[in-house]
């Protein structure tokens, strides 16, 4: 069986690349992107994930972070009389801002498109609350059937566009 030709020859050292920035390419591409934008902008990438979060005021496991409490470290809580050091937050910015945008109000997902919105409203406007002819209509181009015109334009309904909330 013959041998691919690109594997048996001699690779030349290419001279006018940049290993630095060869390098420095790599690591970011092999770095998982972090989707907060918050944590990704405050992220040091020579420090390690723990002492990352540490310094944002983060807990890097949630089991060290709150611990069950258990009797044997109470009992040694109290013999030695110290309680456990609170740790330095350097940038308490990351975890404000992650509360701030956590408070907003979420945006409501439950309406329809604004193009179906629309368009149940020019029906109504023209043929009223009948919904037979809704869905005997030449623009109904979806063809709905008169049960899905009133549920969609019924106010009380919780699916319709309408909804009173």
């Amino acid at each position: 069986m013959p041998k691919a030709k690109g594997k048996s020859r001699r690779h030349k050292y290419s001279y006018n690349l940049n290993r630095k920035r060869l390098y420095r390419s790599a690591r970011r591409r092999a770095a998982p992107r972090i989707a907060c934008s918050h944590i990704r902008h405050a992220w040091d990438p020579h420090k390690s994930v723990a002492q990352n979060l540490a310094e944002m005021g983060l807990a890097e496991d949630p089991n060290k972070a709150v611990p069950i409490p258990k009797k044997l470290l109470v009992r040694k809580v109290e013999s030695d009389g110290q309680q456990p050091g609170k740790k330095i937050v350097r940038k308490p910015y990351v975890v404000n801002e992650m509360e701030l945008e956590a408070s907003l109000p979420e945006k409501k997902s439950n309406t329809l498109s604004r193009d179906l919105i629309d368009y149940v409203r020019y029906m109504i406007q023209n043929h009223g609350e009948n919904y037979k002819v809704h869905s005997r209509a030449r623009s109904n181009s979806l063809l709905d059937l008169p049960i899905s015109w009133m549920r969609t334009s019924n106010p009380l309904c919780p699916g319709s566009c309408f909804a009173v909330s």
